[in-house]
């Protein structure tokens, strides 16, 4: 996988099962949810109906789809996809990139969510609705694989709102915290 030129993003992607290798690229990207790909040497427009981290909805050449994210390891992934159980072997940095182009990462200071990078059970909270906190302060702890894992702030701010509540579990990219 390869960034080119701003948003030009290759991939390659191996369904299980199947010894084809999948080209992919965003070619550009038309407006907020909407973008212009290629599969497989093929040109499609993909818009994003929603996104979650769970759940994707979107339409693929005028065409509606859902993925639902059942399982995630190091280099390979399992969806259900319209119904259908896939795994597909991928490049490990895919899920930086598809989070950052899902609006998961905005650029600056624009970025409200803080999210969760790993799954893990709440430990503490460390921060409160109201309180002003500083980039880097440690808004969370989180516990995953046996180990403590600080969620610290992306940027300096005002917390909005807490997300999370002592005990409970999130998931990858689940929101934590909003901070103006």
């Amino acid at each position: 996988m390869e960034k080119q030129d701003g948003w030009r993003i290759k991939m390659k992607y191996k369904v299980q099962d199947s010894d084809e290798i999948v080209d992919g690229e965003i070619l550009e990207k038309i407006s907020q949810d909407e973008y212009r790909v290629k599969i497989k040497d093929s040109e499609h427009i993909l818009k994003i109906l929603n996104i979650n981290s769970g759940v994707m909805e979107f339409v693929l050449d005028n065409q509606f789809h859902t993925v639902r994210y059942l399982d995630n390891q190091t280099s390979e992934m399992k969806f259900i996809v319209d119904g259908s159980e896939l795994t597909v072997n991928m490049n490990s940095h895919l899920d930086k990139i598809v989070y950052q182009n899902s609006g998961g990462a905005e650029t600056g200071n624009a970025q409200l969510n803080l999210r969760s990078q790993i799954p893990g059970k709440v430990v503490s909270i460390n921060a409160e609705e109201g309180t002003e906190v500083k980039k880097g302060d440690v808004v969370c702890v989180l516990e995953s694989m046996k180990m403590q894992v600080s969620v610290k702030s992306h940027k300096d701010g005002l917390v909005k709102a807490i997300k999370i509540k002592e005990g409970n579990s999130v998931n990858k990219n689940d929101i934590i915290a909003e901070i103006e």
